[in-house]
């Protein structure tokens, strides 16, 4: 089936047909126009009857739509502000340790025999090191920190050559280092290793998430972090012995920062989203808060967590 070009009146009257609740045409137009047809539709799913009644509740209304779309783009904001926080903090943890430890020039911290000697993870760490490498020679003419080091020292050292390698990247590094490196980094965080070794590639998911201002509120990865203190002190259910929050969607996010940022961080950005939830909250009326709550993975005792 071909999609074809609709015009920003068709789409209108695309969403009005579906029972949408247009009373602003004008302003309907304008956001479709700036916001994009497809990025909004995105956010259809909590007001519609039924996955095969693929029509509005009674009620909805294109504001209420709108409204949420802005909620994901305002709390996606505050995660993202947050993650680079962590992300930053990582790279200045890991590239003080290692530079301590085997060195600060290239051919020191990045000898195979500074990583972990499991044959199963042989090909992983070559993959790793190589991928730093390719790094030092896209960047050692083109960021002005690795310019600099290449022209006056002739190396680049792993503080400088953290800023250009991704989180991805980074979470990678982590994942082979030694079993005492591991144990070193994950203690100034104050988690342990199996901790940060599975909150790292979730993290890093929502984070190219954010970057990519792609749907976060209702966004589930395939990975899941460990049960926690956190999810029995706030009772949240379980199903098949399993927490249905938590685990790996936006309340996930939330235990991760509280395991990872310092206590005032974490509750200012705990507050900041409080605000934007109970913004959208006012918002809309078509369907009730706690189904968007549930869409999110959030219990509605989620801010007790501030204080534990």
């Amino acid at each position: 089936m071909i999609k074809d070009f609709k015009t920003i009146s068709q789409q209108v009257e695309i969403l009005r047909n579906k029972g949408l609740i247009i009373d602003d045409v004008n302003k309907a137009e304008n956001i479709l126009l700036k916001e994009n047809y497809f990025f909004l539709n995105g956010y259809r799913h909590l007001f519609m009857n039924s996955a095969s009644d693929r029509t509005f509740v009674t009620g909805a209304t294109f504001d209420e739509l709108y409204s949420l779309f802005l909620f994901d783009r305002y709390s996606r904001n505050i995660f993202f502000k947050n993650l680079l926080i962590i992300e930053n903090r990582l790279k200045s943890i890991i590239s003080y340790q290692l530079s301590k430890k085997y060195g600060y020039k290239e051919r020191d911290y990045l000898n195979y025999k500074n990583f972990t000697q499991n044959p199963e993870k042989r090909r992983r760490v070559k993959d790793v090191i190589d991928k730093m490498k390719r790094q030092i020679r896209i960047n050692a003419t083109k960021h002005s920190a690795t310019m600099h080091y290449t022209r006056n020292y002739g190396y680049i050292p792993l503080w400088i050559l953290v800023k250009v390698l991704s989180f991805g990247i980074l979470c990678e590094l982590y994942s082979i280092l030694k079993d005492e490196d591991k144990l070193e980094i994950a203690s100034i965080f104050g988690v342990s290793v199996e901790y940060l070794e599975d909150f790292l590639p979730i993290l890093s998911n929502y984070r190219n998430l954010c970057a990519h201002e792609d749907i976060v509120f209702d966004h589930k990865t395939e990975r899941q972090i460990p049960d926690t203190e956190y999810h029995k002190k706030l009772n949240i259910f379980k199903m098949d012995e399993e927490y249905i929050y938590g685990k790996n969607d936006i309340f996930a996010v939330i235990i991760m920062f509280k395991c990872l940022l310092e206590a005032d961080e974490f509750r200012l950005m705990l507050k900041e989203f409080e605000y934007e939830l109970e913004k959208l909250d006012g918002m809309i009326d078509s369907i009730p808060v706690e189904k968007i709550l549930d869409t999110m993975g959030v219990p509605k005792n989620y801010m007790d967590i501030i204080d534990m």
